[in-house]
Formats: structure tokens, C-alpha cells, sequence
């Protein structure tokens, strides 16, 4: 019995880096890339149009970071599934990539094997953490979901709050409208019960979204 391709679009700024992955990929005959891109935005403006199975994006990129285009894919392209490609396994960026709704996070140097494997278990619904970066998420990530009350676009303005953005910086950098920031502090401050801005800092740093500096 037949049954379609996965479809797949990668994003990575690094030309090398994209080919090499597409030659692999492009070697099994149940997965099929659509497009490779330079850029988050171009890639969230295609999946846009293709409705792609899965978008493997590194998470550093210039102008519009993987980890912040998580939320638009999930806002725009909710059937889309998120698979982070990265260079470190850094806990935080893991958290950070797992909290905002990514489905997966792998490494740059991991074997062909283990890229097809994380395509298809993020494509049939199911995470996907290469070896090395399961362990990293596992405390942060129950600890996160514990203490945190709040929604994925929720966290994502309480952590621009935290650094000292204003609501007309956090929409332009959300692509959200400056009244839609402004529900969203209204209702972080219900569900925290803190009514000031200098509260929601603290909290943040309490619970490590954010270092003391606002890093």
C-alpha cells in the first residue's frame, strides 16, 4: 500500500549545511523536500502556501532567531510540525525551543540515521530529542510546566517584559498588534497575580525563563 511522502522544508542559513541535509534526505523515497530556505521568514511564508509535514530550521539565524519563529509557525501553520536543528545542546535552548512548541530538537553532527528517524516521529505526531539533549530537557522541562500557568504566546511577552521591551516593541517583534500585547500583560498579571511590571521580572528570573541581567 502506498502512501504519500513526508513532506519537509528546510531552513538554514548556511548553504553547505542545507545541501548537505537535502542530499541525504532526498536519498529516502518516503520523505520529500519541498524547499530549502535562508531564512525563518521565508521559510514561514512557504509553509504558509505548501502546508508542509515538518520545517527542520536551525535555531540561530540572523533577523528572525528559530526560536522566536516557533510561535509565528504555530500561530500561522499549526498543523506543521517544528523540528530544531542546532549546533549546541544547550539546556536553555532546549527548553526555550520544547516550551514555545516545537516537536523536536537535534543535533547538526548526528547521523544520517537519526535525522530521517527524528523526520518521522515528528511527522507521525510524536517528539523527537536526539541522543545527548533528552536528558537536558527533562528536569527543566517538568519543572517549567509545573510553575508556569501561562500559554506559549503568554511566556514569549512575559520574557520580552522581562527584558525591558515595550508594548510597541514586543508587537513589532511578536508580529502581533500593540492591543493584542496589551491583553496578553493584562492576563499574565490575572493568572500571576502580580500587578506590576517590576513583579513580572522578578518572576521570570525566579523561575529561570530569564537571568538576573535579562539574558
Amino acid at each position: 500500500m502506498s502512501t504519500s511522502p513526508i513532506r519537509v522544508i528546510l531552513c538554514d542559513d548556511h548553504p553547505l549545511v542545507l545541501e548537505g541535509i537535502r542530499s541525504v534526505i532526498e536519498t529516502y523515497d518516503h520523505i520529500r523536500v519541498v524547499a530549502d530556505v535562508g531564512s525563518a521568514r521565508a521559510a514561514l511564508a512557504l509553509a504558509e502556501q505548501q502546508k508542509p509535514d515538518v520545517v527542520m530550521m536551525d535555531i540561530n539565524m540572523p533577523e528572525l532567531s528559530g526560536l522566536d519563529a516557533i510561535e509565528l509557525f504555530r500561530e500561522r501553520v499549526p498543523q506543521t510540525r517544528l523540528l530544531m536543528l542546532s549546533m549546541h545542546d544547550s539546556r536553555e535552548y532546549i527548553s526555550t525551543a520544547v516550551m514555545y512548541g516545537a516537536s523536536g530538537y537535534i543535533l547538526k553532527d548526528v547521523s544520517t540515521t537519526e535525522i530521517v528517524a527524528a523526520i518521522e516521529a515528528v511527522a507521525a505526531g510524536r517528539t523527537y530529542f536526539s541522543s545527548g539533549v533528552s536528558e537536558a530537557i527533562l528536569t527543566k522541562t517538568n519543572r517549567a510546566s509545573a510553575v508556569i500557568p501561562l500559554t506559549t504566546r503568554e511566556q514569549s511577552v512575559l520574557l520580552l517584559v522581562a527584558r525591558g521591551s515595550a508594548s510597541k516593541a514586543i508587537a513589532d517583534e511578536l508580529d502581533i498588534s500593540v492591543r493584542t500585547v496589551e491583553t496578553h500583560r493584562k492576563n499574565i498579571k490575572k493568572k500571576l497575580g502580580i500587578a506590576t511590571t517590576a513583579g513580572l521580572t522578578r518572576y521570570a528570573i525566579d523561575n529561570g525563563l530569564v537571568g538576573p541581567a535579562g539574558d
